[in-house]
């Protein structure tokens, strides 16, 4: 379906295109009537039409305003994408608003429906895209980071090297001779995830076991989903690969209990490289994931789409930091 325009709206309502925008500009007073405004206003309502202000205020030159949408802010990652965000929109007149889903990666509630007015594009995180259908407006540029570039309605995407993360974990553990794996994969339904365990799962070979086993992205739930997975002495693997730092905190955490050795018993590794990662002992190999630069480039995506220019790019190179938390796979 096509947006609705102010020529829709004026139809439905029975007025000119001039008295919807005076009505919708709240300029209406001493010029229409009381009636006709709530006909307007009533009209535009049933219709979901909303002023393309993004245009409008780039014509102007005024300040201009972005929406970030992440899934929470007690998570670092996401908080050093605002960051890099912020940076690049300050250096452009832009301010950049941060949007928490109160739900995390699930449904939200609009928070915006009357300041939807003030703002010009939207940067979303894929973990948080459910919260993009609560928020609606759809008329507005959208900038997706670490998701599907061949789904949505995105104008832009902002991607990390994930697959290519995961063929450095691997290689780094198949180098120290491990061939039994289990994949602590995050419990979140998103595409970012299921790029990881695609890349895994395809860069093991016939001569390898891979196992996984799901978590939220909790400590306390990574631990006791691996207490359970590392059980069974017999059907133990040699190396964890984790989805997040958090998950192989929980892991190392669960590995203790069990009176295992990390990593002379069990190699785990991590990724984001989270202040986390060098908090727990031992510290942890992780791939590291430059989330900054990810809210720079997203920020950067926005203000090219805003000017009415396509957007591409490669994707944002990742690095494997080897620590202690891994090494040689234990003799058998």
């Amino acid at each position: 379906m096509t947006r609705p325009t102010s020529r829709d709206v004026a139809t439905a309502a029975g007025v000119s295109q001039a008295t919807v925008s005076l009505v919708l500009g709240d300029k209406w007073r001493g010029r229409v009537s009381e009636r006709t405004a709530g006909l307007v206003r009533e009209a535009a309502a049933t219709l979901g039409y909303r002023p393309n202000l993004a245009a409008r205020n780039l014509r102007l030159g005024s300040t201009r305003t972005a929406l970030l949408v992440v899934p929470a802010l007690t998570n670092e990652f996401f908080a050093r994408v605002y960051t890099g965000a912020a940076r690049i929109a300050s250096a452009h007149g832009f301010g950049v608003v941060l949007y928490p889903s109160p739900e995390g990666t699930g449904p939200a509630r609009d928070p915006f429906a009357s300041a939807r007015a003030a703002l010009d594009g939207v940067i979303a995180s894929s973990m948080a895209a459910r919260a993009l259908d609560a928020i609606g407006g759809t008329e507005l540029p959208l900038v997706m980071l670490d998701s599907d570039p061949a789904a949505g309605r995105a104008a832009a995407h902002v991607n990390l090297a994930m697959a290519d993360g995961m063929r450095q974990v691997t290689q780094h553990l198949l180098g120290h001779g491990h061939r039994r794996f289990l994949h602590l994969a995050s419990a979140v339904d998103s595409w970012t995830f299921d790029v990881r365990a695609e890349a895994l799962a395809a860069l093991l070979g016939p001569h390898t076991e891979l196992r996984t086993v799901r978590a939220a992205l909790t400590v306390t739930d990574a631990r006791t989903a691996m207490e359970t997975a590392l059980a069974t002495p017999g059907d133990r693997p040699t190396a964890v690969v984790c989805d997040d730092d958090i998950l192989a905190a929980g892991a190392c955490k669960a590995a203790r209990r069990l009176g295992l050795r990390v990593p002379e018993d069990l190699s785990i590794t991590g990724f984001d490289d989270l202040a986390l990662a060098t908090a727990v002992e031992p510290e942890l190999t992780t791939v590291r994931l430059p989330a900054e630069r990810v809210g720079e480039q997203g920020m950067t995506a926005l203000l090219t789409v805003l000017e009415g220019e396509p957007w591409t790019a490669p994707d944002i190179p990742v690095e494997l930091v080897v620590r202690d938390s891994s090494g040689p796979a234990p003799a058998r």
